[in-house]
């Protein structure tokens, strides 16, 4: 088995945390591979791109918090490879443990007494006025906010073409389930389990408070659209990386990406158990 290896170098106690994890895998016969930038940080000769780890190892581990795994998404491209987060301090929604749990961790990969999660992507076409075509990949969500301008923006939106509102606000959010915990909460959406096919669109700071979320299927496709001139450029944001202007006559294409993340999960560790702690749910 070989285990690939991605982390936020700039996290204290980066270092500490690759060396015992990687120290633990040694032990159990459990090869491992650096991607470049961890190998450039530990001073280590090698490393591989992205898709090049996905491609040569069984495994992916991430070592950060929820943000290194959206950036680890981004850097591996389409895999069907289990990902497992390890968070470098408490634990995250979108990790497996924490690094005081690496020897766990490891047992459990050579038992591969383990389960997946499989996370819904967004795929975003965006169609320029002028005909150039981008396509980005989201695990959370993609955003349409405005950009240098202090006054609320005018969106459009549809759903499998037909008019769902015309929305006068800060911006608008399309999440995934995974990105319910993520900006769209902070936005007032709802939290929705990660294994409902679903979608949530949650407009953020609207004028008018009636503008609540709205859940749909994630078999729709969603398009977003500036209304007045004047107002743009808006910003779109993948993820919270990624920013792009977005000009009048421009589109956004939401749906549903080929592919998903198969987030790994060790025994004992679930969403709901990541809910009660990062939302301090006590009970009565």
């Amino acid at each position: 088995m070989k285990v690939g290896v991605i982390a936020n170098t700039a996290k204290e106690g980066a270092r500490s945390a690759i060396d015992r994890l990687t120290g633990a895998l040694s032990i159990r016969g459990i090869a491992t591979l650096l991607e470049r930038e961890v190998a450039a940080y530990c001073q280590l000769p090698g490393g591989l791109d992205g898709p090049d780890l996905a491609a040569e190892c069984d495994v992916i581990a991430v070592l950060g918090g929820d943000g290194t795994m959206l950036n680890a998404v981004a850097k591996l491209g389409p895999t069907d490879k289990p990902v497992a987060g390890i968070n470098i301090g408490t634990l995250g929604f979108l990790t497996s443990c924490t690094d005081d749990e690496v020897e766990l961790f490891a047992d459990t990969l050579l038992s591969g007494d383990y389960k997946t999660s499989r996370r819904t992507l967004l795929c975003a076409d965006v169609k320029g006025v002028d005909g150039s075509l981008k396509t980005f990949m989201a695990l959370n969500e993609i955003v349409l906010a405005r950009g240098q301008t202090g006054r609320l923006i005018s969106l459009t939106a549809y759903i499998d073409g037909d008019l769902l509102n015309r929305y006068k606000a800060d911006g608008l959010i399309v999440a995934t389930p995974t990105g319910s915990t993520a900006y769209s909460l902070s936005a007032g959406g709802p939290l929705i389990s990660p294994s409902a096919g679903a979608f949530v669109i949650t407009p953020i700071c609207p004028h008018t408070l009636s503008q609540r979320s709205l859940v749909i299927s994630d078999a729709s496709v969603v398009e977003l659209a500036p209304e007045n001139a004047d107002e743009a450029p808006m910003l779109f944001t993948v993820d919270g990386r990624d920013c792009v202007s977005i000009n009048h006559g421009d589109r956004i294409e939401v749906r549903k990406a080929d592919h998903v993340l198969n987030l790994l999960r060790l025994k004992g560790h679930s969403f709901y158990e990541a809910l009660r702690q990062k939302l301090n749910w006590r009970g009565g």
